[in-house]
């Protein structure tokens, strides 16, 4: 097993981490002090995530590095949803004693490895002693002044449009959960999301009015842009994008392909609303409409039918 954590101290371990990280541009200051400086243009842009043992990932379904991905993904995806770019990430990283250093040490390189996709950079965080695993991101990134892309600006007649997969990390959740590991693409894709990072400042410089990343489902995230914007979204089916791997499996556990579509999160997919008429950034798929609430709630149809809040995300609370 190697060294654990107990064995090498607090210190030690913030010393191994040190040394795994290199400095990047645009970090003045980076692990090691009691705090970073980066040199920031525009505004900045902040939020956290936190990734639970045992709530939102399995040791024996997840590697250490995949564990870093998902986590680093979390935060940098929201990141990408107001329309700005990451730039940096902060951890706070809770851990048994028992714990290996070569498993943190893995865990920090897929965190450093997935920030490098958006050319962000880790750097620091803080170690706590903990009976379960605990890893908690925050996320800075910048954006133009007064640009930031929120989930108040939807009106009727935009553009519903979605970037990014959808369903596969809720389908590949399945197959772990029934005590598969195949189909392997699915199973990744829980493991390791790919979020359009890209697509989010694209979506704002091409004028998109709302935006949000899917982490709890897609009908529940789209029901808080509906709701901010006091508006009604209408989603229609047959314009959701539905891959070969999501059908082929479906058939196979007897699941309707549309509830891992509608209900699934994780794979951080963002959805955008757009001016009607507008052209859509690359990778964006119309999926709907903005319509007005002919006084009625505000809230998400799909296929004109109002979605009743049931079966359609994940709560933490619930």
């Amino acid at each position: 097993m190697g060294e654990t954590v107990a064995e090498v101290g607090e210190f030690g371990l913030i010393d191994r981490i040190r040394e795994r990280l290199s400095g990047s541009p645009g970090v003045s200051v980076g692990v090691g002090d009691d705090a970073a400086v980066l040199a920031m243009p525009g505004e900045t842009v902040l939020c956290t995530d936190a990734l639970v043992e045992g709530k939102h990932f399995k040791l024996d379904w997840c590697s250490a590095a995949d564990v870093g991905h998902r986590s680093a993904a979390a935060s940098m995806s929201d990141i990408a949803a107001m329309g700005a770019r990451p730039r940096a990430l902060v951890v706070s990283l809770c851990l048994p004693a028992d714990a290996s250093v070569d498993w943190v040490m893995e865990l920090v390189d897929g965190m450093s490895d997935e920030a490098a996709e958006t050319g962000a950079s880790l750097v620091g965080g803080d170690l706590a002693r903990c009976d379960t695993v605990v890893v908690s991101v925050a996320a800075v990134g910048g954006v133009a002044p007064g640009r930031a892309v929120t989930r108040s600006g939807a009106r009727p007649g935009d553009v519903v449009a979605i970037a990014g997969r959808q369903g596969w990390a809720a389908a590949g959740l399945t197959v772990l959960s029934r005590g598969f590991r195949s189909p392997r693409a699915l199973v990744q894709a829980y493991q390791r999301p790919n979020p359009p990072y890209s697509s989010g400042p694209g979506a704002m410089e091409a004028g998109a009015t709302s935006m949000i990343d899917v982490s709890d489902g897609l009908l529940a995230d789209l029901r808080h842009i509906a709701v901010e914007s006091k508006v009604l979204v209408d989603l229609e089916s047959g314009l959701i994008p539905l891959a070969d791997q999501l059908s082929e499996t479906s058939s196979a556990f007897n699941v309707d392909p549309l509830t891992w579509v509608l209900g699934g999160g994780d794979d951080h997919s963002l959805v955008a609303t757009f001016p009607s008429g507008a052209r859509l950034p690359e990778m964006f798929t119309q999926i709907g409409r903005v319509v007005d609430l002919a006084g009625g709630p505000a809230g998400v149809s799909v296929d004109g039918r109002l979605w009743s809040g049931q079966g359609g995300g994940y709560d933490h609370f619930r």
